[in-house]
This record gives C-alpha cells, structure tokens and sequence, in this order.
C-alpha cells in the first residue's frame, strides 16, 4: 500500500513539473528542503539566485508569496532574495505519516505578471515519544498455553517516520514470555509475545510485564505500558476469523451509524469458552474517532465525519478473542469514495483596493486563484464576474484568473464597486462558491468647491461678547480625501479704516465665522467681506462667496433726560401761579434713546407727586399740564416723580425729579424751597440716632438688672453666714452716739445696733432707723425693756413716741452716769469668765438703758418733730427680770418666763409710773463722763476698729 502511495505522488509530481515545464516561457520553479521546528526568521533559500531573477526586479516587480492554505510558513525578503522561516513548521501536523513532506506556494511578479512556483520539503526531526492507546493491557491466559503460543500486543505510535519512528521493543521482565516482531505487507509492524514457559496458575496467578517502546532518534526516545497477566484454567481452541482481510468502501458523507462491515471469527470450543469479543487491535488515533465495533456481532459503523480529501482509506486491525484468552486478528481496509462535497475555494493572489480614476483601460485589478478539492468532474471549476460592471475577467494560468478594467472610471459617479466573483464547479450537483471584492475608486482634484449659498447675509445682536459665533459658511466638494478638504480664509480689506482682522475671524477648519469684537449699532449697522474656501488637492481649486453682516439694535441704552436738567447743589422749580386754568402747560420733559426701532419710542409716566390730582403727565411728549384748578389749600411745594420708559425687551427707564412752585412770587417759592433738599438727610440722620439711643439704653438696663441682682445675692449669702453664727452677741454702740445726737449736724439721728461675735472682729449692722422711731414701747408686754442693744435684732418693736411717765431723773440712773452710780459693767469681746450673779446682770442691764437716756436727753424741741420731753431714767425696780427675754443666736424667738411672772411685773411697772412725778425739762449740761476704766478702754478700741 506504501508503495501504491509514493507511485500516487510521483505521478502528481511529475504531471505538476510537467505543466510547470510547458509554461517555460512565463514561469519556472525551485525546490528547497528543511528540517522542521527551524525557530522564526530561519534561511530556506535564495530564491532570486535560483531562480535567475534580479533583486532589483523582485523589488519593482513587486513580488510576494502566495499560498493555496491558510497558512503561510515561508516569507520572502524582497530585498535580499531570499525566503525564510515564517512560522514554526510542524511535519507531524502538516504531513503526518506521508513521506516525503512539502509544500507548495507560488511566487507573483507584476508588470509584466510571472509566476514561480517554489516547494519546500520538510524533513522529519526527532520530536515525539512513542506513546501506546492504552498505558495498561490486560490478558487473560489459559495455564495450559504450551510454550510457543502468541499474544498479539498493541502497538506504540509514534508520529515521527524513518528512522525517528519505533524500531524496536522490549518485555520486562522476560522469565515466560520473548517478543518478536512481524513486518506486515503494507511495512507496518506488529509486536506478538510468546510464551516461552509454560505456566502455573497455582504457583502465580497474575503477572505484570512492561513492554518498552524505542524509535531510532537522536537523542532515543522511548514509551512504555504495562500488561497485567491473569492466568485462567485450560481453553484449548482459540478464536479463528473468517477472513485475514476484509476490504469495504463507504461514501465520505455517511451519516453517524452507518455499517461499514463485519468481522466474523469462529471458536470450536463450547460454552463460556467459545465466545468471543471483537475489539480494534491496532487503531490509529483518526480512524478511532471514525469508526466503532460492535464487541459481540463484530459491525463495524461510521462514528465520525469522513473526509476523502483528507484520508483516502483506513486500515484497521480487528482482534476476535474468547474468554480464554486465546485470540486471532484480521485486517480490515475501508476505502473512502469521493462526493462532491467540497464548494470551490476563491483566493486573492494579489489584488487593489484602490483604483485611480484615471486608470487606463486594461489596467489589472486583481489576480484570483480557484481551486476545488474534490476529484475528477467535481473538481473542475468556472469563473465569472456581473457583466454590468466596467471590468472583465480573463483566465491567464490553469486555475488563475485576472480582472482588468474596461471602461473608463469617474469618482464622482461611482466612488466604489463591489464586484462579486461567483466559481462553480461540475459536479452533481454543482457546488459555487462567492467572494466580493470592493474596490475603491481612489479621487484626482477636478471639482471646485461649491459653497451651500450664492451670498450669505447674517445678522448679529450688538453688544455681543468677542468670540460670539455668527454662522457658520460651509462648502462642499465633489471630490475625495485631501482634494475634498475644504480651508476657509477671509479676504483682507478695511473697514471703517480698521482691518477685517478686527471685526471677524474664521475656522479655517470649519468655516466658523465669529466676532472678533463687541458691535455697537450706533456705530456701524452692516459691513460685508469676502470669504475664500480652498481644497487641499495639487492643485488646489478655490471658490470665493461674498458675506453681509446685518448688526441688529438691542435695548442696550436707556433713556436720557435732556430736561429739566438734574443739577447736583442747586434747585431748579417749574412756578406756576395759582390763578392759571386747567390744561396749563408747567413744563415738558424731554428724552431721547440712542437705540433704534421699538426701543427708542418712549413713554412718560407720573411715578410719585404730593398731589396726582393736580397734575399729569402725557404718556407720549412729556408735558405736564394742570387736571384742575389750582387753589390756595395746595402746597406751595410740589414734587413730581417722572419715570420716561422705552418699549424695548426689557424696557430700560430713567427718572426724572421735577419740582413745581405754586405761587405768585418768587419770595414765597424761595422760603419754601431753602430746606427742600434736605428733608431726607434730615430724615435719615435722626432715624440712626433713634435707634443709637435706643441701644444705649437698653444696654444700660440690662446692666443695672445685672448688678443689682448681684449685690442681692452677695447680701443674702453674708446675712446667711452670720445668722448661723452660734455665737453669744453682745450690744454694741457706736462711739460718738450723744455727741452726734446733740451736735445737730445730720438731719436725722439714727440709732445703730450692731452685733458683734465674740470670737473676731467682725459684725453685721442689723438695721438702722431714725432714733424717733426707735424708741422702744413695753405697754404691751412685760418682756420688753430698755434693753434695744440687745432684743432689736432678734424681736420685733412697737413703735410709739416716748411717754413722760418712763422718765427717770439725773440723779437716778444706775451706773457712771447717774448720781447713784453703781458698779460698772466691763463690757468684753469674750465670754465672761465666770457666770455672773443675778445682781451684776441687772446692773449691767441698767447702765445700758441710761446711756439710751443720755443720749435723747440732749434733743432739742425741733430735732424730727419729736417733744422735748426726756427719756425716762430706769431704777432696779423699773428693769425686768433678764431671764425673761434671751437672746438666741441665730434664731428669732426669745425665752420668757412664765406668764405669772410677767403679770407680776407689769402690775409693779404701771404702780411705779403713777407713782413718778411729772418730768421736767432740764437745761443743765451734760455731766462729765467718768474716767474710763481699762474694761470700758478696751471697749473703746474696738469700737474705733469697727
């Protein structure tokens, strides 16, 4: 079958070199022969030098590689001529198992058209392992196998060939079996092993062997698996196939299922021993994919898709074995038939996208290869293109077809063509195949361009901000690319003695015309230019268009009093005498609007007047006229509020103030009018004074609260400090008490008691009052007495005037200054040191009442509206009991004795005041003082501490 194949390819070669050399005088050939895997960039040959071809002309001719596949693993270098490796070369993917190993391309030269064609053959370098379907291979042998029974074995692959293929085997280890290889008639090998001892299943029931696999590489690469050996109980008859070669042939669309053959084997044993098993033996790894076997019946069906262009036949290798482990092989050979089942393959073997459209007649467009790989009628192809198109397709080589043009071309009416190629072939049925080609008809510069207008006219608002777009000019152009880039330039000129530049600017991209500046309608309202658009082709072509610009008025100025005139320091008033009629013209305000149109028409309105019903305004000139009579109840003053507005969108005002005299002299209207500017300074500035004044004193409220509250609190805590105080009081008077009494220099005389602790130099002023209203009543109760140093902090007093029948004389009063001076009391900061006796306290209390007496004595009868009686003077007999009325500090009550004992004295103190004689007034001095002791110095101290 090898044999059949190398005859198959060398026919096809030779008939390939012969048509290659009938076409001697346009075309030749080279062949070139490398190792596979070369890494990218790899030197094939120099195919200029072989060929007898100039690189020169390689360069102008502009020549290139075409492949028939889809791949390309050669590239030419064109400058130097020679090829080299394009991409990795596979021999195993690109060839398989065929040898020799090539490929075929053609090499294109233009003007005038030549074609090469260049083989490259691939040789085969040592890149694979041998590999086996199966890494473990199970047998099941009888244990009375004789020696010399063989064992069919898979077989490794390799897809190397020559010597980089397998080339020997070996069994490890080899104590029963040996290998031995059989070389079939179609080269392939087959591996058996043979039993070289016999077998004992009771001494070892199960072996395990591995088959090693070898190619003949440099470096050697080698496959392994392993074989599991289950020795089984005798079978004596192996399995015997019907034929050693089944041949078949199938239809390369058969569907998925479709039964190819079947293999049939015979076993003259019976039983479980005489059945058999169909399995693939040797299979390669494509025709595994496509067929299947059926392990009982031995059908063989289609499991994949067959391809006839891909592998004509398939040979398989079918193993009938029984459950003995005995076996037999046969061969089957599945010839593939050819169908037309392959369309025919269009290829661009060189082609323009772009055609000028000045292109002289016959000029080749692109040169087409159509092949079918399909046999005999199916693949024999035709060629043909729209006979409504300016082209036509010649046939040049077998196979190659060349599309030149036929008619003259025109851009501008048809910039491109989709040509559409349609190929079929002759088979049943015919198979076609389509390709377009779009070909772009590339542009000459032979169109002006054209502007969308013939003159343009735009208007622009004034008071537009510089860079304001005012339109936008556009020209078009019939032509393509850079002829149909279109610039835009302006003219120079001078308008109103100032250059274009400075009015206008143009995009010279877009045409984008803007305002270089901000335009005043009152001061240019049009202007014109020219504007230039340009092509970018060689030549350029150019177009010129005139542009009118409109400046359009805007309420952009308001209007402007003209009279009366407004003055900012003197007064100007409109006098009118009050005898004048109804409709009396006093004056006319006059305005004007520099703008145009609708908004410089002005309209006059009365905004503010003392009296809208004397005067009015007329809506369109401006006159002020009288509506009524003038009389005398109007003010002489009048002040009119015009507002003049324009009619533009919006409306812009001014406001003029108009001061009309109502008056028949001038005198009158200048007494009135002397203050009239200043009535709203005035205003204003007592208004902020106001409002000054009111923050001031708001402040100081506010501060006054602050503070009294403060002192309050101060107080309250100071008097809650002594209240709590738990110590004794003693009564103390200020030094100087008479003398101040007596002297007449204050308008009252007050009577201060002070209370002071025993243990520091502080003391708190209870309160203090005229003397006229200290005087103290006992008709009430027994247990008040003379004794207001003691009790008037703790108790309250009833306030009477002094009565003639308590006086005591001079001569009577208790202590130093009394005629019956008694023993004086030394009245210390401390506690006394031994409690005194009831007598020494009586006397005490006694010499304190008659300092009190001293002390009103010297009243005269106009000091507070009070008599001039005397006090009256106490005796022993007169002082009540001090156990009566004690002091607590820190409370407000007093203890008292019981109620019979206050009855008692009372009864004593109301026989004693019937009993005095009725006081007299004495108008001796005071008598001298007696000489301090130390307990009274000592008093005296503190008191000046105080």
């Amino acid at each position: 079958m090898a044999s059949f194949r190398r005859l198959v390819h060398g026919a096809q070669w030779l008939a390939l070199f012969l048509c290659l050399f009938a076409l001697k005088s346009v075309s030749g050939q080279a062949r070139y022969s490398i190792p596979e895997e070369q890494p990218e960039g790899s030197f094939v040959g120099n195919i200029a030098r072989d060929l007898g071809i100039d690189v020169k002309r390689m360069v102008s001719g502009n020549a290139r590689i075409v492949t028939k596949g889809s791949r390309q693993y050669v590239d030419l270098n064109r400058d130097r001529g020679i090829l080299v490796v394009k991409e990795r070369i596979d021999r195993e993917e690109l060839c398989e198992k065929t040898t020799p190993c090539s490929f075929s391309f053609e090499m294109i030269l233009e003007n005038p058209i030549q074609l090469y064609r260049v083989t490259v053959e691939v040789t085969d370098v040592n890149d694979n392992t041998p590999a086996f379907m199966k890494e473990e291979i199970v047998l099941k042998m009888v244990e009375t196998a004789a020696p010399g029974t063989r064992y069919s074995l898979e077989t490794a692959d390799d897809p190397d060939v020559g010597v980089n293929d397998i080339q020997k085997y070996m069994l490890k280890p080899s104590d029963h079996f040996k290998l031995e290889m059989q070389t079939q008639s179609d080269g392939s090998q087959t591996v058996e092993m043979v039993l070289e001892t016999p077998l004992d299943r009771e001494k070892n029931e199960e072996h395990s062997l591995i088959l090693v696999a070898s190619d003949g590489g440099a470096p050697q690469r080698s496959g392994t698996a392993r074989i599991h050996i289950t020795v089984l109980d005798a079978n004596d008859n192996a399995p015997v196939c019907s034929k050693q070669v089944y041949k078949a042939e199938v239809q390369e669309n058969s569907a998925i299922g479709t039964v190819v053959t079947t293999v049939s084997a015979n076993d003259a044993d019976k039983g479980v021993n005489g059945e058999v098993t169909y399995s693939f033996a040797r299979v390669s790894k494509d025709a595994k994919q496509l067929f299947d076997i059926n392990a009982k019946t031995g059908e063989i069906t289609v499991t994949g898709k067959l391809d006839y262009e891909k592998l004509k036949s398939h040979q398989l290798n079918v193993r009938a074995s029984d459950h003995g482990g005995y076996s037999d092989t046969c061969k089957v050979i599945i010839e593939i038939i050819d169908v037309n089942d392959n369309s025919p393959v269009i290829q661009l073997m060189s082609f323009s996208s772009t055609i000028s459209e000045n292109a002289p007649l016959g000029t080749t467009l692109a040169v087409i290869n159509v092949h079918d790989d399909d046999s005999e009628r199916n693949g024999v192809v035709e060629c043909s293109i729209s006979s409504d198109l300016p082209f036509k397709i010649e046939s040049s080589l077998s196979g190659y077809y060349t599309i030149v043009t036929e008619e003259e071309l025109d851009r501008e009416s048809v910039s491109e063509y989709n040509i559409t190629l349609t190929v079929t072939d002759q088979g049943s049925p015919p198979l076609s195949n389509q390709k377009i080609i779009q070909v772009i008809v590339s542009d000459i510069n032979d169109n002006f361009p054209k502007f969308d207008e013939s003159e343009y006219i735009r208007t622009i608002p004034e008071n537009n901000s510089p860079g304001f777009s005012i339109f936008t000019a556009h020209a078009t152009d019939a032509d393509w690319g850079q002829n149909a880039r279109i610039s835009y330039f302006l003219e120079e000129m001078d308008i109103n003695g100032a250059s274009l530049s400075s009015f206008v600017s143009v995009n010279a991209e877009s045409g984008l015309i803007s305002a270089a500046t901000s335009f005043d309608y009152e001061q240019i309202k049009t202007f014109g230019f020219n504007i230039t658009a340009r092509d970018a082709g060689s030549p350029p072509l150019s177009s010129v268009v005139s542009v009118r610009i409109l400046v359009q008025d805007q309420n952009d100025n308001a209007p402007q009093v003209l009279y009366p005139v407004q003055t900012g320091g003197s007064l100007v008033a409109e006098m009118v005498p009050r005898s004048v009629d109804v409709g009396y013209l006093v004056t006319k305000v006059v305005a004007v609007d520099v703008d145009s149109g609708q908004n410089a028409w002005l309209s006059y309105k009365l905004q503010k007047a003392a009296d809208r019903a004397l005067f009015e305004v007329g809506s369109q000139n401006g006159e002020i006229r009288t509506i009524r009579q003038v009389t005398d109840k109007d003010a002489v003053k009048q002040r009119l509020s015009v507002i003049v507005e324009d009619n533009g969108q919006p409306s812009r005002s001014a406001t003029v103030i108009v001061n009309v005299a109502v008056a028949d002299s001038f005198p009158e209207v200048l007494s009135e009018f002397t203050d009239f500017t200043h009535d709203k300074e005035y205003n204003d500035n007592l208004t902020f004074y106001l409002v000054l004044a009111l923050a001031v004193v708001s402040f100081l409220f506010i501060t006054c609260v602050v503070v009294i509250i403060s002192v309050k609190i101060y107080r309250w805590r100071q008097s809650r400090i002594l209240y709590h105080s738990n110590l004794p009081v003693i009564p103390y008077y200020p030094p100087r008490y008479s003398d101040t009494l007596g002297s007449g220099t204050l308008p009252h005389v007050y009577n201060y008691d002070t209370c002071r602790t025993t243990d520091s130099r502080k003391s708190d002023i209870k309160y203090m009052q005229p003397i006229s209203q200290s005087l103290v009543s006992v008709d009430d109760v027994g247990t008040e007495s003379t004794q207001n140093g003691l009790q008037r902090s703790t108790t309250s007093t009833l306030q009477k005037p002094p009565q003639n029948d308590w006086r005591f004389t001079q001569g009577q009063r208790p202590g130093p200054s009394g005629a019956a001076g008694g023993p004086e009391v030394t009245m210390g900061t401390g506690p006394w040191p031994q409690p005194p006796t009831e007598a020494e306290q009586l006397q005490a209390l006694m010499a304190a009442a008659n300092a009190v007496n001293e002390a009103t004595a010297t009243l005269g009868p106009g000091t507070m509206g009070l008599s001039t009686r005397y006090s009256p003077q106490f005796t022993l007999q007169h002082v009540p009991d001090y156990r009566q009325n004690v002091y607590i500090p820190g409370s407000t009550a007093t203890l008292t004795s019981n109620p019979q004992q206050q009855q008692q004295q009372a009864t004593a103190q109301q026989a004693t005041q019937q009993a005095l004689p009725p006081p007299q007034v004495s108008a001796q001095p005071e008598p001298p003082k007696a000489a301090q002791t130390p307990a009274s110095k000592k008093k005296s101290t503190k008191k000046e501490k105080k």
